[in-house]
């Protein structure tokens, strides 16, 4: 026989009594050690591959990695200890059991052996039964292994199968967040010398607040804030159905508006609009969710406003002299009770002054402390901006403000909105 040949001995029909461990291969370049292990392992019904070196076991294994490996130590050219390493190092998926026959015993030998990656170590001359209970011990191992291969198998596939779901659901929300920006296609709006700005920050990709403005005669404008209850999905498509109820593009679906006998529009009170959403919202049946709102209607000749406010939080009136006044009598939140009596209230305002309609998103967000912002932290992000700002601007640095002594812990909670009316005339 050359050197460094192996001797390819198998039975491939035996069965084995040791469990999961089917095909071992012996290393030594003693035909006589290699016979004696040889008898004793097909004996236990296990396939048995012999190599006479240590590369011409690499070779074996580099083809086919065997289950289990019985390897010398002392070698010519590719020792045991070596020939470990380089197994170790080889890709496969599977665990192969490596254990070292020695005549070393010293416990600075048989720590190399374990750093080079070896199971296991028997001393030689190899007595039969240990060897078998040797076996046992890493058939049991191996099982385990394979086990935990099998159910890591098992949660890669279910994660690929998750990470494509969230994949599609992620795209679904991005393509419902454009939808949902559609209901508020302009953040700024100009009637006459008066303005409306917009500010809709949800705290995911969708949220459940609402604003919006519209106009059915040159000085008049409606504009509003509201916030549904619960988050993501469910309170998305509640926007979506108040979008529809509170059009600023078909007048014929916008509650807020009657058409008149000669074919135009008029705006209805607050009250009103309250009342037929809380109808409308409590025929239909399977809904269980309601929402807070603050709503007017601003006369630009006057200066007056017609508000109601169905548990939505206090609007801020800014006055022209930089004073402050919280505005609204409270009231019960849309689509919660039937037959409820929506009540509305007037307020006076002068050239230059400003009403801001909010979400609780601000009000109740927590900060570094940990308490809420409330409503007297509100007035001093107010008091903050300068007060000569655009609408568009003055929301912009409300809003960023409030990030900045947010709770980096607990972070943007919930859905944070604003709707700001400048009135100056008509």
């Amino acid at each position: 026989m050359p050197s460094h040949a192996s001797d390819r001995q198998v039975d491939s029909g035996a069965r084995s009594d040791l469990g999961s461990i089917r095909r071992v291969l012996v290393a030594d370049d003693s035909r006589l050690q290699r016979r004696i292990l040889v008898a004793s392992l097909k004996k236990w019904g296990l396939e048995v591959i012999e190599a006479d070196s240590g590369e011409a076991a690499m070779e074996i294994c580099r083809d086919s990695c065997p289950d289990l490996v019985l390897s010398d130590w002392m070698m010519p050219g590719m020792n045991g200890l070596e020939f470990c390493r380089a197994f170790r190092e080889l890709p496969t998926e599977g665990y192969g059991y490596f254990i070292l026959l020695t005549s070393k015993s010293e416990k600075n030998e048989v720590a190399q052996g374990l750093d080079a990656g070896a199971d296991d170590f028997l001393i030689k001359p190899v007595n039969a039964d240990e060897l078998r209970a040797r076996i046992s011990a890493g058939d049991r191992i191996l099982e385990m292994q394979r086990e935990l291969s099998a159910k890591n198998r098992i949660v890669s596939e279910t994660l690929d199968q998750l990470r494509a779901a969230y994949d599609t659901i992620d795209k679904d929300l991005i393509q419902a967040k454009k939808i949902q920006e559609s209901l508020v296609p302009e953040l700024s709006r100009s009637f006459g010398a008066s303005q409306v700005s917009l500010l809709l920050k949800p705290c995911g990709h969708i949220g459940g607040d609402l604003v919006g403005m519209f106009s059915a005669v040159k000085d008049k404008v409606a504009f509003y804030s509201i916030d549904v209850s619960g988050h993501g999905i469910t309170s998305a498509m509640m926007t979506a159905r108040l979008g529809g109820y509170l059009s600023s593009f078909y007048f014929d679906q916008n509650l807020g508006m009657e058409k008149l006998l000669n074919g135009t529009y008029a705006l209805r009170d607050p009250a009103d609009v309250a009342t037929m959403l809380n109808e409308r919202f409590l025929a239909d049946t399977g809904i269980e969710e309601y929402f807070t709102m603050s709503y007017a209607v601003a006369d630009l000749k006057t200066g007056s406003l017609k508000m109601v406010q169905a548990g939505h939080p206090h609007p801020v009136l800014l006055r022209a002299g930089g004073q402050m006044e919280f505005v609204g009598e409270g009231g019960v939140p849309i689509g919660l009770l039937a037959g409820v009596p929506y009540s509305q209230f007037e307020v006076q305002m002068q050239p230059g002054e400003r009403l801001l309609m909010y979400s609780d998103g601000f009000t109740e967000a927590r900060l570094t402390d940990g308490d809420m912002l409330e409503e007297e932290g509100l007035v001093k992000l107010i008091r903050q901006n300068r007060a000569g700002q655009p609408g568009r601007e003055f929301l912009d640095d409300l809003f960023w403000s409030l990030t900045q002594i947010m709770s980096p812990e607990f972070g943007m909670e919930d859905d944070v909105s604003a709707t700001l009316f400048e009135y100056n005339g008509c």
